[in-house]
């Protein structure tokens, strides 16, 4: 058998999303040999959003993590995780979330980016009422121009934010997902580059305050360019899972899949063309067709999505029946995720349980 194929698929309802445990956690032993140092890493749990998952990387001793969303940094509390950064500027009520969250989980230490002063403000002045304390890190645009400040206003802003009540500046962060070039050493000159804005800054800090600053970078495309930094943290995220989009972009990198897509062919319309209930609301579809491939058959040709279905031109439909099972990787794991409640979990090629995607939730209960 091929090692993603279930005895007992006729118990899995499709459109659904399966995980191998074994195979994550080889994804995650790989992930720690390239980081040389379990402490340096931070994943991003953005791609997984279940607790199951967190905690296998916390057998293996990972112990720092970051996340987008408030339900992510609760997920990451619930299974006691010491360190939590959350790589999203808190806005709005985020900040009275935020505040809640570090009241109800005191074991965890959790902090936040920034990339202005208002912000930085409201953070304080909420925190201050509360007697509560806070560390920040600033969020800095290396190059990916979606948020954060740019590196030649960011000394400013720490300047500012030292004569603010109960926040500290005590980091760092910069996602340079603009760098993901195929070829490993364009991409570690681009990244290169990027980086020696962040490093260009931190040695500006050290030379008005002697406040120690953690540094934190990358994702899985520029992971392995930031390796060979010192006392800098990592955070890539898809590593766990794998997807066909990193698969054939960054083929210098030795992860596997460890969570697919099942669907079955639910219509036969013609001599030439099938149908699949893979829609949008199964699989990403942010990027233009194709968004799966599919590993146990070639030659499919996707014509048509929409909201339950795909469309499928194949070489000859006689060789199909309703009923038959695609197992197929994403083009993008982390947004493929984020629309299941659950996923099936196989082990030895059967169906062992089936893990909550809690994460998935804009609010878990803060």
């Amino acid at each position: 058998m091929e090692w993603y194929e279930i005895n007992d698929i006729d118990t899995v309802d499709s459109p659904a999303l399966v995980v191998y445990p074994e195979r994550v956690k080889e994804n995650i032993r790989k992930v720690i040999g390239m980081a040389g140092d379990v402490a340096l890493l931070r994943p991003h749990v953005k791609t997984n959003k279940m607790a199951e998952v967190c905690r296998l990387m916390m057998d293996a001793g990972i112990t720092r993590f970051k996340c987008a969303t408030i339900a992510e940094a609760e997920m990451l509390a619930m299974v006691k995780a010491p360190d939590v950064l959350l790589a999203h500027q808190p806005v709005g009520p985020k900040i009275h979330r935020m505040l809640q969250l570090i009241k109800a989980y005191p074991d965890t230490h959790f902090t936040c980016i920034i990339d202005n002063l208002d912000t930085a403000k409201q953070i304080s002045a909420l925190f201050a009422a509360e007697g509560e304390h806070v560390q920040l890190f600033i969020d800095v645009n290396t190059g990916m121009k979606r948020s954060g400040i740019l590196a030649e206003n960011a000394l400013g802003l720490f300047e500012d934010c030292l004569s603010l009540p109960n926040i500290r500046v005590t980091g760092l962060h910069g996602y340079d997902g603009h760098v993901h070039d195929k070829d490993l050493a364009d991409r570690t000159n681009r990244s290169d580059k990027a980086f020696e804005q962040i490093a260009q800054l931190l040695a500006a800090i050290k030379n008005i305050s002697d406040h120690e600053m953690q540094v934190v970078v990358g994702g899985s495309p520029s992971f392995p360019t930031h390796t060979k930094r010192k006392g800098v943290q990592y955070s890539p995220g898809t590593f766990v899972f794998w997807d066909w989009g990193y698969k054939e972009q960054l083929p210098d990198e030795p992860f596997d899949y460890a969570a697919l897509v099942i669907t079955r062919v639910i219509s036969i319309l013609d001599g030439k063309t099938i149908c699949v209930d893979l829609g949008h609301k199964a699989i990403a579809s942010e990027n233009p067709l194709p968004r799966v491939h599919f590993l146990n058959a070639t030659g499919l040709v996707q014509t048509g999505h929409s909201e339950e279905h795909l469309v499928l031109t194949v070489p000859d439909s006689s060789k199909w029946k309703v009923g038959d099972v695609l197992y197929g990787a994403p083009y993008h794991i982390c947004p493929t995720v984020a629309l299941y409640d659950r996923a099936v979990v196989v082990e030895n090629h059967e169906v062992k349980d089936s893990w909550a995607v809690i994460a998935r939730a804009r609010k878990i209960s803060i």
